[in-house]
């Protein structure tokens, strides 16, 4: 396998707040508290070891005990991270993904390997302290339509359940039928959906497979030990509302900027969970609701709550992002585009809590090219950069390059144009009211021939559809529904046929290296 670059602009695939961001505009400098860049860690490991208290880590490093314990085995590596939280050396670095089944995307293993890689680049030039990587698990996350299905060889495979709530609370049993369904060997996501009751129980137990061997650790944060850290968080939400305040005002701020904000915050960010319920808490005159129940509260029965069972709130996206930090000795937190842009909104309320803002780190992208697919590529005679374009514009591109004929009637046009010109100025002068005249003959002439162009080009394609046809097959394949291979489809369709797929591509990444990666097999 080997690697290749593309700057992210030469995509088209990024929004330009991302864009921005990686680039290092100074507008956004507000917004952030250090670069992605390896060399300013030094001061960030210094400001988390200040204000990261032991009894946190004690917390957080018993807790992943209990919920390791049903995983057997644990990898001595996983082991000892986990013990090693309790050191005041040791630091992560994280990145959230949904659960979604069979991971989902490949995107969720290039995250998973950005952390991995950054954690081994920090060890070389931090020795002091200790980097573990985390895989934190959106357990909490109610939105089933996200995560029951994936792409496999091109088709969607489902998972049917009719359970709600909080998605890592789901049973497993609903997925017998699908598990039938997916070709291949599936023996990892089989066992991992067989031994664990609940789907938090499997994810954990597959991610272990592919990725304890590095050392990574799965959190799921649906504890009530870990809620007890957000107990000041919850009360100052619901009763004063300041998340919402700061983030309204740093979104107004951006928008004044030119960047449009990826969330918008509400009066109240917590969920109320509990069983098969994740609902929205709203205020409702003294008191208050959670949505879509006949759940009612007063102010002082909700006070009570959050003291006695911190466990039944739960953050959204706005808040979600504080409540990792305030479990985990955390320096980075990587994500993808959509990610990091909200992210960056969020920095008042980190402010506010005085909680440390943790290095915002772009997560890996690739596109992978096997082998058979390469080898059409090279027949096309067009560089995988074109075929980032809209699939017309790549047409038009290779038959404009690669015709024995003139296609385009751009000279012709000045010209006409030119001479519409001089036309207009001798009947102007002569009767200005034939002024109007003339525009309307140039207008209709320019669009005349605009049309003969278009149709040279589409005669000239009609002579090439056998080669345009390789070019649309090796688009389909590497752009899914004309969008980014990362997004779509599985990682099991390189994996099943090359078991060191994982691995081959961690060696090729690197975590500090802001571009796109085109991976291709020889």
């Amino acid at each position: 396998m080997k690697r290749q670059t593309i700057p992210f602009r030469s995509t088209h695939a990024f929004s330009e707040f991302f864009l921005r961001y990686i680039e290092g505009d100074p507008s956004l400098k507000p917004y952030y508290e250090t670069f992605p860049d390896p060399g300013n860690f030094g001061k960030v490991i210094a400001t988390k070891a200040k204000t990261f208290p032991a009894s946190q880590r004690a917390v957080l490093a018993d807790t992943l005990t209990r919920q390791y314990a049903s995983l057997t085995p644990v990898p001595e590596k996983v082991k000892a991270n986990i013990e090693s939280l309790r050191s005041e050396n040791t630091f992560t670095v994280t990145t959230g993904h949904q659960l979604n089944i069979f991971t989902g995307p490949l995107y969720f293993i290039y995250k998973i390997l950005t952390v991995i890689n950054a954690c081994r680049e920090l060890r070389q030039r931090y020795p002091a302290s200790h980097f573990v990587p985390v895989y934190w698990m959106a357990s909490e996350d109610h939105d089933y339509e996200e995560i029951k299905s994936f792409r496999l060889y091109g088709q969607k495979y489902v998972w049917e359940t009719k359970q709600t709530g909080a998605v890592g609370r789901f049973e497993t049993r609903d997925l017998d039928q699908l598990l039938q369904n997916v070709p291949g060997d599936i023996s990892i996501f089989r066992d991992a959906y067989k031994k664990h009751k609940t789907l938090a129980g499997a994810v954990r137990h597959y991610v272990n497979r592919l990725f304890g061997e590095e050392g990574l650790i799965v959190v799921d944060a649906d504890e009530r030990e870990l809620k007890q850290s957000l107990t000041k968080v919850i009360e100052d939400d619901l009763f004063s509302h300041n998340a919402y305040k700061k983030v309204t005002l740093a979104n107004q701020q951006l928008e004044r900027l030119g960047f449009h904000p990826q969330v918008n915050p509400r009066e109240i960010n917590f969920f109320y969970l509990d069983k098969d319920l994740r609902g929205r808490i709203e205020s409702s005159g003294d008191g208050f609701t959670v949505v879509d129940t006949n759940l009612k509260f007063s102010a002082d029965e909700l006070r009570s709550q959050i003291g006695a069972s911190p466990e039944k709130f739960s953050p959204n996206v706005i808040l979600r992002p504080l409540y990792e930090e305030l479990i985990l000795p955390n320096l980075a937190y990587v994500g993808g585009p959509a990610e990091l842009v909200y992210w960056l909104q969020l920095k008042p309320v980190f402010d506010h809590f005085k909680v440390p803002f943790p290095v915002l780190l772009p997560r890996n992208f690739a596109l992978v090219i096997d082998a058979a697919t390469g080898r059409k590529l090279d027949k096309t005679g067009l560089g995988i950069e074109h075929y980032f374009g809209e699939k017309n514009d790549i047409f038009n591109s290779w038959v404009s390059a690669h015709s024995g004929h003139s296609l385009t009637v751009s000279d012709e046009l000045k010209e006409s144009m030119s001479m519409m010109s001089r036309i207009e100025q001798r009947t102007t002068a002569i009767d200005p009211t034939l002024g109007p005249m003339v525009k309307a003959e140039a207008a209709r002439l320019q669009h005349a021939l605009e049309k003969i162009e278009k149709k040279m080009l589409r005669a000239e394609k009609r002579n090439h559809t056998d080669r345009l046809r390789q070019i649309e097959q090796v688009k389909d394949t590497l752009f899914p529904s004309n969008g980014l291979q990362e997004r779509t489809d599985n990682f099991l369709n390189f994996f099943q046929q090359d078991p060191t797929f994982i691995r081959q591509v961690a060696g090729l990444l690197s975590p500090f290296d802001f571009s796109f990666n085109v991976l291709r097999y020889e």
